[in-house]
C-alpha cells in the first residue's frame, strides 16, 4: 500500500475528509499505480481521467460507510 495514501473516515481523521484530502489520496493511487510522478503530455488525459474516477469512486465509498461507534455530530 502506498504509505503517502491516508485513513480518510473517522476516527481517523476528525471530520469528513475534504475535497481536497480525497484527491490528493485518488492522485497518490493513480500515480502508484500507473509508476509516474507525472506523466508526458502523451498520458496526461487519461491520467487525469483516472484521479478523476478514483476520487469520485472514493467520495462516494466515504459517503456510504457505516462507521460503528462513532458519534453524530
Amino acid at each position: 500500500m502506498c504509505r503517502s495514501i491516508k485513513t480518510l473516515r473517522p476516527p481517523a481523521i476528525p471530520d469528513d475528509a475534504t475535497e481536497e484530502e480525497i484527491r490528493a489520496a485518488a492522485l497518490q493511487y493513480v500515480r502508484k499505480v500507473s509508476g509516474f510522478r507525472a506523466p508526458a503530455a502523451h498520458n496526461r488525459e487519461v491520467f487525469d481521467r483516472a484521479v478523476d474516477a478514483v476520487a469520485e469512486a472514493t467520495a462516494e465509498l466515504l459517503a456510504g460507510l457505516e462507521v460503528r461507534g462513532a458519534r453524530a455530530s
